[in-house]
């Protein structure tokens, strides 16, 4: 269809500058996603793998939803489950969903509905729980299990209603145009769009009838939760780049996501095929008492925003997240992403940086040009304990192996015929 790669590429990256994530309901996975309506299955962050490969904190966020979907009373019958192969584990991404950390997911998790109006096309995400004892890190405890009920039975409904008031959803492009220019770059700083989105909804959520003691809660709940957004620019992200890459031709990374064993890419112009290398430890700061020596391997479906162009790619837009990723300072953040700039096609005009001179964050990242200059992709990322249930220790960046890229250059040169 096109004559050059270059030509590919940039109708790849004109699909995401065109995408119109709409945030438009929040629902049980199970009513959106039909491989979790039959049987035991869960869905889980990164490339494929099987329980007995996955690090310990992905194995306790397992365990924690086969408690929170009743498949047992206590941690060994779940265990057993999963040790036995009783419970399918399928990938988000292949189910057009996306989840934080571990990602793992069950049919009766309410999950974001984001719909990029553009294509038409959907793509789910769990929820933010918040900080502290959560699933995501690896966290199972009685009080996570009743969060997770209370996420259910409370805040998925509230929220949904209240979205339902609206014609077309919540416009999320604006709501990101709005918060990087407040300070935002949507993986670890996402305070303003947080607010932003709070503001959004508060008022369709105070006329809501029939929720008169659970609307105080749920308001009092974003309110707190600094990284609700987070989850939302995930399943836009997603939408967004899964409209663009029904153009299956490119060098285009349309995808990047780590299971805590193998880090994943995919690029436009392979499709679904996965290219994978060993994941790499975190590097940043530790809360007091825990050092690298403690930290999980990298994990996580949130590298979609990076994907996307935000995250460790927009580090200049948030000078104030730096030092808390061990990044430095101002002059790192820019370095940071004037060295992104190098292995991205363009940048997005949809979302300007005020202290990057007003040009816009980093638009298709190049599997070539990541492989021709060595340079790789900075993710911003929360670092897990690498023991289930104790959660989460520091925050900081982390980068792919360098072969997921050699892999699917590689072998998109050899589907183009330049190489045997």
């Amino acid at each position: 269809m096109y004559e050059t790669i270059e030509e590919a590429n940039q109708a790849v990256i004109a699909k995401i500058v065109a995408g119109a994530p709409f945030l438009i309901d929040i629902v049980p996975a199970a009513s959106v996603i039909p491989e979790l309506k039959e049987g035991k299955v869960l869905l889980h962050a990164g490339p494929p793998i099987d329980y007995d490969q996955m690090i310990a904190p992905i194995q306790g966020a397992c365990v924690g939803a086969g408690l929170f979907e009743g498949w047992g009373e206590t941690e060994e019958d779940i265990r057993c489950l999963l040790e036995t192969g009783e419970v399918t584990l399928i990938p988000c991404h292949h189910v057009q969903a996306v989840g934080p950390m571990g990602g793992i997911t069950s049919a009766n998790m309410p999950v974001l509905v984001v719909e990029n109006k553009t294509d038409g096309n959907r793509a789910y995400c769990t929820m933010n729980e918040g900080i502290g004892a959560v699933l995501r890190f690896g966290a199972y405890s009685q009080e996570v299990i009743d969060r997770l009920h209370w996420m259910k039975n409370t805040l998925a409904p509230v929220l949904s209603a209240a979205l339902k008031t609206k014609n077309e959803g919540v416009n999320i492009n604006v709501l990101v145009a709005k918060a990087i220019a407040m300070g935002d770059e949507f993986h670890q700083r996402n305070i303003a769009a947080s607010l932003a989105f709070l503001k959004e909804v508060a008022p369709s959520i105070v006329a809501l009838e029939g929720f008169e003691s659970e609307k105080s809660e749920v308001m009092q709940f974003l309110a707190d939760t600094d990284q609700f957004f987070l989850n939302i620019m995930m399943a836009s992200s997603k939408a967004v780049l899964d409209g663009a890459r029904t153009i299956q031709e490119g060098t285009v990374v349309t995808a990047m996501c780590r299971n805590g064993h193998e880090f994943g890419i995919r690029i436009s112009g392979m499709g679904d095929e996965w290219f994978t290398g060993p994941v790499n430890i975190p590097k940043g700061l530790y809360f007091s008492g825990f050092n690298e020596a403690d930290a999980s391997p990298d994990m996580g479906d949130s590298a979609i925003t990076e994907t996307f162009g935000v995250g460790g790619m927009a580090m200049i837009a948030a000078p104030a997240v730096t030092r808390f990723v061990g990044t430095g300072g101002f002059y790192d953040a820019l370095k940071t992403s004037n060295d992104m700039l190098e292995i991205s096609i363009d940048t997005n005009p949809n979302f300007p940086v005020p202290t990057w001179d007003f040009k816009g964050i980093c638009l298709g990242i190049d599997a070539r040009k990541v492989v021709e200059t060595g340079i790789l992709p900075v993710i911003n990322t929360g670092i897990a304990n690498k023991e289930a249930g104790k959660g989460q220790i520091g925050a900081g960046t982390v980068t792919p192996p360098m072969v997921c890229f050699e892999k699917a250059v590689l072998a998109y040169a050899k589907k183009l015929g330049f190489v045997e």
